[in-house]
């Protein structure tokens, strides 16, 4: 990968010559609109919901693939060295982080630094090293991300004056919609029999956290981990003690832990969505699959 990955940085600065031509000396494309890249879809949601046609947002993962396992093309590296404006999440994809840190560091928006985080402990710290111990999923909190929104319309502002009154417009509408899901969150879950959450893998904890539950994770921050044959008999037992009707899976991993533990503890299987991405073909956005996440908080919770 190392080496894969210097080559691509090396012809991405053959290419980046006469890309460069393509954007105006004022950073606009060619169309005038800004460009911005995102790192994955959450940030891709935030950009397109704020700059409008205004901007030109590409996302650096494509519907249906897992954004942890991102490696970047030379057209890839080559966007973000164009880009006037880059969101990302440090430490959550490593091949991002590098080529920001060789070409975009002066434009890029680290989101994790914008919002108090959540602390991984135990096993979950030690998977990602890169995050120091901190939890990225701070987008599963609207409010959180309607923090995050505000800076990037402030960024957008910068990067092009002449539309501030329309990112302005931009962010206050998409303020008000996550104000509105907050709510819909809290009244929706105020009142359940059950307060315990049993996810495919540790993503839910800023989710969790806003909304008064307890998330119990069968595997830790990384999707990817395989859990041991003694955590899975701990988690059954969890999941029988707190009398778990439902074990969660995702859209974008395989659910056969998820489906193995609701048959042990004779539950079933319902999908609660991480939105790291989106799957191909989607025609949802964050908010709706979001609010699908809350009807299916609800019937698993038995909440009233």
């Amino acid at each position: 990968m190392r080496l894969r990955h210097l080559l691509s940085v090396a012809t991405a600065g053959v290419l980046l010559a006469g890309g460069l031509a393509a954007c105006g000396q004022d950073g606009a494309s060619a169309d005038g609109k800004l460009p911005v890249v995102a790192a994955f879809y959450p940030l891709q949601f935030v950009a397109q919901r704020i700059g409008g046609d205004a901007v030109q947002v590409t996302n650096l993962t494509a519907p249906g693939a897992e954004p942890h396992d991102l490696e970047l093309s030379p057209k890839q590296l080559m966007q973000i060295a164009e880009a006037k404006v880059v969101l990302y999440l440090k430490g959550f994809q490593p091949e991002v982080d590098k080529a920001i840190d060789a070409q975009a560091k002066d434009k890029a928006i680290d989101v994790l630094t914008l919002v108090p985080t959540l602390t991984a402990t135990g096993e979950e710290a030690s998977e990602t090293p890169e995050l120091q111990g901190k939890d990225p999923h701070v987008w599963l909190d609207p409010t959180r991300l309607s923090t995050i929104a505000a800076t990037v319309a402030a960024k957008f502002t910068a990067a092009d004056p002449a539309h501030q009154a329309q990112f302005a417009d931009n962010a206050a509408k998409l303020a008000a919609d996550l104000a509105e899901l907050d709510m819909e969150f809290a009244t929706g879950l105020k009142t359940c029999q059950r307060k315990e959450i049993f996810t495919s893998h540790a993503a839910f904890g800023y989710l969790a956290d806003r909304y008064h539950l307890t998330q119990i994770a069968l595997t830790g921050l990384d999707p990817e981990q395989e859990p041991t044959a003694q955590s899975l008999a701990d988690i059954a037992a969890e999941a029988k003690k707190y009398g778990a009707t439902t074990i969660f899976s995702e859209t974008l991993v395989s659910p056969k832990i998820s489906e193995t533990i609701a048959k042990e503890v004779g539950a079933k299987t319902a999908v609660l969505d991480p939105l790291e991405g989106l799957p191909t073909g989607s025609t949802g956005d964050y908010l709706s699959v979001m609010r699908q996440n809350l009807t299916a908080l609800q019937s698993a919770l038995g909440c009233s």
